[in-house]
Order: structure tokens, then C-alpha cells, then sequence
């Protein structure tokens, strides 16, 4: 009853102090007043009372009493006349308001100040730094890539603009990318599609802007308006590079335009659609660019070729130890990936090459490493009718279908399996029969049916949660969000199957989220497309060299050069170690640009699952009947 009476009490009181609190200023400074009063007076008297040497008459402990008072209450406490007393108190008051304001002042100020700064609305002062525009899971890839690529920089800089608090982007940034090295991250908070805000990260002095991709049904119109605010908040040529990246082929246009004469934009779905198509059929390839796209390995860089004028471009490939030389850039910006072998170099030119930075293009000549013996003259090959399967569906389905087409050969067939799937209005096919079955990817049932070892290729699409069918979304890209749920566990019964069979199945996984990629129930080295992680690494590439933005158009296209994954044995025969420099004259005798080879015996146990980009021209290697050159050439 006694604790129920206190809690009522202690209640009571709480709703009185929050009943004074809510009555105003005025109101809560006279009671105030009034608490210290009841405290400072009565302890004063005390301390006047209980003094070794206290007045000896009541009027004079009064006026101790007084002084005390006026002291701790910072009031004057003279003593004197009547009107001097209040003089004295007047002038306390008036000081201690003034001092009071000041103080209020300053400490306001000081806390705007500071919020300001925390909410990051100040302006980036840094010449010679990349932005980046937007807030999603591919700001981690990134400013990682970012990084890496200004590792040998003494002083970098990258600003990130988004409208999110400016504390929360920097310790998500810290957590997924702990190491930043020489480079400095810098948040800011404010709307992309703001040209005001947009000021905040000084687009004018960077030199590099990078427009992300945002999800939700308008994410490509949120790139354009963004795009647009950044002409206007820098008219005219800045002299940064701009790139963007859209998901639907239907913005790609439109944003070109926002972009201007020197913005790149990248159409997602096409180029995920197309690495797709190339890495099902020559497996493994999703492992080279991943080596090539990252700036962890070995990359693309554009050298000078001075020392070159006048000489040919077959005799280019083996002028450089260490780096692989793939095309020219023209004086006029031009680039030609793999061109003839009798090809001039120009003074002005430039090599293209895939090397470990941008200062290990080295020039030293390895002809002499050649084995003219181990070179061989391979035969014919004629292309083979294929037998692919596709399971699930999405946006990037139908094209996906079309690439197909361009790239197997007469005959090939293609069965498609997905929930609500039906024929859709693709490209005229060629070469392709294409049957759709209706059936869910992650029943085994469904799966056990389609005898799935006995495919020459099966891709997995990351499907799309929605309330449509397969036909439904690929109509509308924006319907349904993306999910590697049932990816995954479409994999685990894939595994199941292959392993019935005591197959290994030629197997090519989409994933959205690099995350699930660990996850996933699949042999090591296998190959997975992670549509986030590629287009961020393209979208640093690219703007860390402009003119890569036409290397890798021609690259993902089904016309002109690519890289494939070729059999040793049609260079060099099996068995025999040679240097490198021998595989890079038997691909220049067939016009292809040797890159790199992948040892099969190494896939499973290697960390580079058996793949090696670059390597120096001088080293042995002993090659199999099952292991691949990497070759630069048309299809």
C-alpha cells in the first residue's frame, strides 16, 4: 500500500514538473526563480549563522545574509541605500541577461553549425575528385572499385551525394568497405535531381561523375532527372566524365541524351542479358571478367605507342613482357579492338592493353621465347547444334532468347521453363526453336522431369516476385521485385540432380545480390553473373578510362571481337611446356590477341579457380587436352 502510495505520488509529481514545463518560458522562470530562492536563502542564512565570526547584531547577519545571496546568484549583493541596492540588482539582472543571451547565442549557432555539418549541407572543396550520385547497394562495389583503382594515388577523394543522413552513409560505408587507404570518403546529404544540392559535391572540379542506378518502378526516370540537374547545375562541358546506368532498354535513349555528346550510359538488362549468353556457352568466361572488370587483378589501359610508330600491331604483341597488348586507340579517340596484324601504329596512337596498372605497360621484347615447333595448325571446326535450357523468367528473359539466336548455331534448341511462361514477341529467330513450358523452377519434381544432364547448357534467371506471369513482366521490366530466393534454391536441387547423375552441369546462374552468391550450392569456380556487381565495375572502369566505354560495347556485343575460351591444343600441342610468348604467336597467326588461359586441373583447387589473365610472356606452362587459351577475337 506503501509503495502504491509513493508511485501515486511520484506520478503526481511527474505530471505537475511536465504540466509547469508545458506553461512557456515565462512561467517556468519564475518558478525557477522561486526553487532557487527556496534553496539559496535558507542555505545562506546557515552559512552566516554557523560562521566562526557571524555579526554580532541581527541587521548585520541580514546584510551577510544578503551579500551571500547576491553572490551566488551572480546579483550585485551591495549594500547601501535603498535605491542603490536596486541599482546594483538592475544592472546584475541586465548583465546576467545579456550574458545569458550571448551564451544562448553562440551555443545555438555552434549546434546549427554542428548539425549542419552532420547533416552534411556543407559544400566539398576538392578539385580533381570522383562523385557519386545515389544510394544503393552498388554504392558499396563502388567505392570499393574506386579505391583500389587510387591505391597508388597519394591524395584521392570520392563524395558521395544521396538523400540519406550523412552519418549513416559513412558508417554503412565503413562496414562494408573498412579499408579506404590514401582515398577519403565523403557523404553529403541532399537530392540528386537538385541542381542546388547537387553543388554540395562540386561537380565542376571532379573528374569523374557516376550516376547509380536507383530501384522502384521509376528508377531510369530518377537517373534522367538526375542526369538533367547536373547540366544544370554545370552548363556546358565541366570536363568530368558522366556515367550513368539505366535498366530498360527503352530509357537507354533518353538518357543518352540527359548525358550529352560526353556521357556514357550503360543499359543493364542488355549487358547482363549478354554476358549471359556468352558465358553459357563457353563456361568459365564469367571468371575472366570478373578478373578483367575488378581493379584488384589485371585490367585495361590505354599506354602510349611512341616507341612503336611505325611498326605493325602483330609485332606489338610480343614487344611487352608483362602486359597483353589487344587494339589501338587512334589519335582521334577511335578504338580498334584486335585489329590485322599488319596493321600501321601511328605516333600519335596509343596501345591498349591489359595490364596490372597504369604504370607496368614496360616495354621489353620476348620474340626470342617463341617455340616455333610447338605451334600447330588447328583443323576445322564445324559448329555443333546445342540443346539449352532456361529457368525462370524475367525482364532480361526475351533478350536473353534473341542473343541466343545470333549466337548458336542452325538447329539449336532452347526450353524455357518458367511460372505462367508463353511464347513472347521476341526479335525474328533464326536458328533458334525455342519451346516454353510452364513449371516451377524449385519444385524437384518438375525439375526431375526434364532431364536436365542431358543439356548441353542450363541458365538460371534470378525470377521476379510478382502478380504477373513470365509474359506480364517481360512486357512491363518494372513489375515485381527481384529475389535470389528461389535462385538458390533452384541451385541446391541442380546439385542434387548432377550429382544423381554423376555430371557436372555446364551451369550459369543471374544473382542480384553478391551476398547470395556465397550461398549458393554450386561447385567452386562456377559461374555466376551478379547484376549489381557487373554494372558497378563497368561504371568504374569506365570512369577511370573513358575510353573503355567502346571496348566494352564491342565486347558484350554479338558482332565483332570477344573474348572466348578456345582449346590449347588448336596452338600448341598437348603435352609440351612452352612460354607464353608461344600462344601469343599462334593466336596472332589466326588474328586473335592471346590473353590468358585457364589449366582445367587447377578449376577446382586453385583461388584463381584455374583462370591466369596476363601472364608474363616468359613463363612455362604445360598444356592439356582439357585446358583453354583466352583469346580476343570474333566469333
Amino acid at each position: 500500500m506503501a509503495q502504491h502510495h509513493t508511485t501515486s505520488l511520484r506520478s503526481r509529481l511527474r505530471y505537475r514538473f511536465d504540466h509547469l514545463v508545458a506553461g512557456g518560458t515565462a512561467g517556468l522562470i519564475g518558478w525557477l526563480a522561486l526553487g532557487c530562492l527556496a534553496v539559496v536563502i535558507p542555505a545562506s542564512a546557515v552559512l552566516v549563522w554557523s560562521d566562526r565570526t557571524p555579526p554580532t547584531t541581527l541587521a548585520g547577519r541580514l546584510t551577510a545574509v544578503w551579500v551571500s545571496v547576491g553572490q551566488t546568484l551572480k546579483i550585485g549583493g551591495a549594500i547601501g541605500s535603498p535605491l542603490h541596492v536596486l541599482a546594483s540588482v538592475t544592472l546584475a539582472l541586465v548583465a546576467l541577461l545579456f550574458v545569458s543571451t550571448l551564451v544562448s547565442l553562440i551555443t545555438t549557432g555552434i549546434n546549427e553549425r554542428l548539425m549542419s555539418l552532420r547533416r552534411g549541407h556543407s559544400t566539398v572543396l576538392e578539385a580533381g575528385h570522383t562523385v557519386v550520385l545515389g544510394w544503393s547497394d552498388q554504392v558499396f562495389p563502388v567505392v570499393g572499385e574506386l579505391v583500389a583503382a587510387n591505391a597508388n594515388r597519394r591524395r584521392a577523394a570520392v563524395a558521395v551525394l544521396a538523400p540519406k543522413d550523412k552519418v549513416e552513409m559513412e558508417d554503412e560505408i565503413s562496414a562494408r568497405v573498412p579499408d579506404t587507404g590514401t582515398t577519403r570518403i565523403i557523404c553529403r546529404n541532399g537530392s540528386t535531381t537538385d541542381p542546388t544540392e547537387l553543388r554540395r559535391v562540386s561537380p565542376r572540379t571532379a573528374k569523374a561523375v557516376l550516376v547509380l542506378p536507383s530501384g522502384g518502378d521509376a528508377g531510369d526516370t530518377h537517373v534522367v532527372k538526375t542526369l538533367l540537374a547536373l547540366d544544370a547545375a554545370v552548363p556546358g562541358d565541366g570536363g568530368a566524365v558522366v556515367v550513368a546506368a539505366v535498366r530498360d532498354a527503352r530509357n537507354h535513349v533518353t538518357a543518352g541524351l540527359a548525358a550529352g555528346r560526353g556521357g556514357h550510359v550503360l543499359c543493364a538488362d542488355d549487358i547482363v542479358a549478354r554476358l549471359l549468353v556468352q558465358t553459357a556457352r563457353q563456361p568459365g568466361l564469367s571468371l575472366v571478367y570478373q578478373e578483367l572488370l575488378d581493379f584488384e587483378g589485371d585490367e585495361f589501359y590505354a599506354t602510349p605507342a611512341r616507341a612503336l610508330a611505325g611498326r605493325t600491331f602483330g609485332e606489338a604483341l610480343l614487344s611487352f613482357a608483362t602486359s597483353s597488348v589487344v587494339g589501338l586507340l587512334r589519335a582521334d579517340g577511335e578504338a580498334a579492338l584486335n585489329p590485322d596484324p599488319g596493321t600501321p601504329i601511328g605516333a600519335g596512337d596509343s596501345l591498349l592493353v591489359v595490364s596490372r596498372d597504369d604504370d607496368t605497360a614496360v616495354q621489353v621484347d620476348v620474340s626470342s621465347w617463341v617455340d616455333e615447333e610447338a605451334i600447330v595448325t588447328p583443323l576445322p571446326r564445324t559448329p555443333l547444334s546445342e540443346r539449352l535450357l532456361l529457368l525462370g523468367w524475367n525482364r532480361r528473359a526475351p533478350i536473353v532468347v534473341d542473343q541466343l539466336d545470333r549466337y548458336v548455331a542452325a538447329g539449336s534448341t532452347l526450353d524455357v521453363v518458367a511460372q505462367g511462361a508463353r511464347d513472347v514477341a521476341t526479335a525474328p529467330r533464326r536458328r533458334l526453336e525455342v519451346t516454353f513450358r510452364d513449371g516451377d523452377i524449385t519444385d524437384p519434381a518438375a525439375l526431375a522431369k526434364l532431364d536436365v544432364a542431358s543439356y548441353d547448357s542450363v541458365i538460371v534467371l534470378a525470377e521476379e516476385t510478382g502478380t504477373g506471369t513470365g509474359a506480364e513482366w517481360a512486357a512491363d521490366p518494372d513489375t515485381g521485385s527481384r529475389t535470389d530466393d528461389r535462385t538458390l534454391v533452384t541451385l541446391l536441387h541442380l546439385r542434387a540432380i548432377g550429382e544423381a547423375a554423376d555430371r557436372g552441369l555446364s551451369l550459369t546462374t543471374e544473382m542480384s545480390d553478391d551476398g547470395n552468391r556465397l550461398l549458393a550450392p554450386a561447385r567452386e569456380g562456377a559461374d555466376f553473373i551478379v547484376s549489381g556487381r557487373l554494372i558497378s565495375l563497368l561504371m568504374t572502369q569506365i570512369s577511370e578510362g573513358p575510353h573503355l566505354a567502346r571496348v566494352f560495347a564491342e565486347l558484350f556485343e554479338a558482332e565483332g571481337n570477344e573474348l572466348h575460351l578456345k582449346p590449347a591444343t588448336d596452338y600448341v600441342r598437348a603435352g609440351s611446356e612452352v612460354a607464353f610468348a608461344t600462344v601469343v604467336e599462334a593466336a596472332r597467326r589466326r588474328r586473335e590477341c592471346a590473353v590468358g588461359y585457364r589449366l582445367r586441373a587447377r578449376a577446382a583447387t586453385g583461388p584463381d579457380f584455374g583462370v591466369r589473365i596476363n601472364p608474363d610472356k616468359r613463363r612455362r606452362v604445360r598444356f592439356g587436352e582439357d585446358d583453354s587459351v583466352i583469346v580476343l577475337a570474333e566469333e
